[in-house]
């Protein structure tokens, strides 16, 4: 089943996300097998505010385990945090 993971920095959270980029991205890597899309949610001048990903996971509670394990997560990075079903109509697979 697909969910869509939203997660939304703190406010001048900036130099965490920069420090921990490395890591989050090794981490997406890790677990592409599960990624459907992912990437930052950004101002209107272009600079990340939050993350944006669909995964692939059988149950919600696996979504939950996987973002708690995501390194900005784990630096304290994120105000919030979505995790919502998601069906796949358009383009067609």
């Amino acid at each position: 089943m697909a969910f869509i993971l939203e997660c939304l920095d703190k406010p001048g959270a900036l130099d965490t996300r920069l420090a921990n980029r490395p890591a989050h991205l090794a981490y997406i890597e890790a677990n592409i097998a599960k990624v459907m899309i992912a990437g930052p949610i950004l101002t209107e001048e272009g600079s990340p505010i939050g993350s944006l990903l669909v995964l692939d996971f059988d149950t919600k509670a696996e979504v939950e385990a996987f973002a708690a394990a995501d390194p900005y997560a784990q630096a304290g990075l994120f105000a919030s945090t979505t995790i919502r079903p998601f069906r796949k109509v358009f383009p067609a697979a």
